[in-house]
């Protein structure tokens, strides 16, 4: 097995960490959250000989999703996750792109298999763990690779601040309790890649987070 990696591209006007997760040896691999700007990520995939073998989605936001369907088509894998909870949001998508004045093409998710707390997914040797952090979003799943110490909490959790609860389906509660339930106790070695701006260790998060504190 060789070492798991991850590149991030930037996409959408909201910026959202599109990430490739892969093995450095064999060079397969998986997308998680393709929001959009599809060709900016099958360029990705391609200059980087990357075979990506499955799509993840974290929860069911534009930002997330949105571009879900075209990669799917794109390459013909799978759109894995998230929690049926989000079944909602991923069918509104096209609704969600008109509030937000997107014109680029969107259009609703229909995952092929939804995800639940303890599931496991996997491409080669790496096996990720599934667990239903919901607050953000009602569906919103991490992903948690124990052998890497590692784990791809999309909104759930950023560096120095939480993801935001005042859209529908939002419970601040429900995320805090999220975050100091499942992800904190995972240990503080623990990075993590998040869906905006730069990730970090869930210990420099617990000391210093003021959301947490």
């Amino acid at each position: 097995m060789g070492q798991l990696n991850a590149g991030i591209v930037p996409v959408t006007a909201f910026q959202q960490n599109c990430t490739i997760l892969f093995d450095m040896d064999d060079r397969q691999g998986v997308v998680v959250d393709p929001g959009g700007d599809i060709d900016k990520v099958l360029a990705a995939l391609k200059d980087n000989a990357i075979d990506a073998g499955a799509i993840w989605i974290t929860h069911g936001h534009i930002d997330h999703a949105g571009g879900a369907m075209e990669l799917k088509e794109a390459l013909g894998i799978e759109i894995i996750g998230p929690h049926e909870a989000d079944r909602p949001l991923l069918a509104n998508l096209e609704n969600q792109a008109k509030h937000y004045g997107i014109t680029d093409p969107v259009r609703n998710c229909v995952p092929d298999r939804f995800l639940s707390e303890g599931d496991t997914v996997s491409f080669g040797q790496h096996a990720f763990e599934v667990l239903h952090c919901p607050g953000h979003a009602p569906g919103h799943v991490v992903y948690y690779n124990r052998a890497a110490k590692f784990a791809h909490v999309g909104d759930v959790l950023f560096r120095g601040s939480v993801g935001r609860t005042d859209l529908p389906g939002g419970d601040h509660a429900a995320l805090i309790a999220s975050i100091k339930d499942k992800l904190l106790p995972l240990g503080d070695d623990i990075g993590f890649i998040c869906g905006h701006g730069p990730g970090g260790r869930f210990g420099e998060e617990r000391r210093s987070n003021p959301f947490l504190i």
